[in-house]
């Protein structure tokens, strides 16, 4: 589903066929608003809608110059469109920042937060604009989509090459879900490199808000395996000001969102983090 925002973009958008308070799910990166399709079992369970949405450059959602701030402002927006005042927010990796944001910015709108396997704000940015990262990255992102191939219209094929670049513990993890929703992840994640790219340089330089704004409730959520979302959890633990910390013992990076859905959901929508 699409929606057209008031500067003409388009914003591609999953909701839940369920009922209940709302969680908004940023996706990470390679990946798309489709992971929150593997949390749809345990928002049936949990009695939580799940909504969750491309930002610009994944899939079909229009590029543009972005920030977590702005995509913040964009979730706002698709958020009005549907008549949704407040929400539970839930960032998943790379998507943990843009969550985070999210709450910063709209404090007001944000009832609880969960990051997981979230990174941590680096200390320095690098030489140049985001725009010349994302050229200094580009080649080496191309090689790699190569090897993805997303083009192929065989979703299997495609789903099978996506899979075989996780760690094995996340691919055994998401191969049930099957070739239709892995495929479709694939290529929305990688078809365009424009969201891939501006996640990326995102990721290397201060970002454009302040973590000490966010006032709901929050839990970080790391798998005892994910070396580097261990290493940043108390990066966000200390920032915080209403944070606890879940490790999910024997879990790695993407692991820890599909083996942990029900009680990341259970604490969401009951707005205690």
């Amino acid at each position: 589903m699409k929606v057209f925002l008031a500067d003409g973009r388009i914003l591609r958008y999953w909701s839940s066929a369920t009922t209940g308070p709302v969680v908004l799910v940023f996706h990470g990166c390679p990946d798309t608003r489709r992971v929150a399709m593997t949390g749809d079992a345990a928002a049936h369970e949990v009695g939580v809608r799940l909504l969750a949405f491309n930002r610009p450059g994944y899939g079909s959602s229009t590029p543009t110059d972005s920030t977590h701030t702005t995509v913040a402002r964009d979730a706002a927006e698709l958020l009005d469109l549907w008549g949704i005042q407040r929400v539970a927010v839930l960032g998943m990796s790379v998507g943990g920042p843009y969550a985070a944001a999210f709450a910063a910015t709209f404090p007001d709108r944000a009832t609880s937060l969960a990051l997981v396997a979230a990174p941590s704000m680096p200390d320095d940015a690098p030489d140049g604009t985001v725009e010349e990262s994302m050229a200094r990255m580009r080649p080496e992102f191309l090689a790699w989509r190569a090897r993805i191939d997303p083009d192929d219209e065989d979703d299997e094929a495609l789903a099978a090459r996506f899979l075989a670049e996780l760690p094995e513990a996340d691919a055994a993890l998401l191969t049930p879900y099957g070739a239709d929703l892995v495929g479709g992840l694939a290529w929305e994640a990688l078809v365009e490199p424009e969201g891939y790219l501006r996640d990326a340089a995102l990721l290397t330089r201060p970002w454009d808000f302040d973590v000490a704004d966010v006032r709901c409730p929050a839990t970080v959520w790391v798998g005892e395996d994910d070396a580097k979302a261990m290493a940043a959890s108390s990066w966000w633990t200390d920032r915080l000001p209403q944070a606890a910390l879940e490790v999910a013992p024997g879990t790695t990076h993407l692991a820890t969102l599909l083996t942990q859905w029900p009680e990341i959901l259970r604490r969401l929508g009951t707005g205690t983090g």
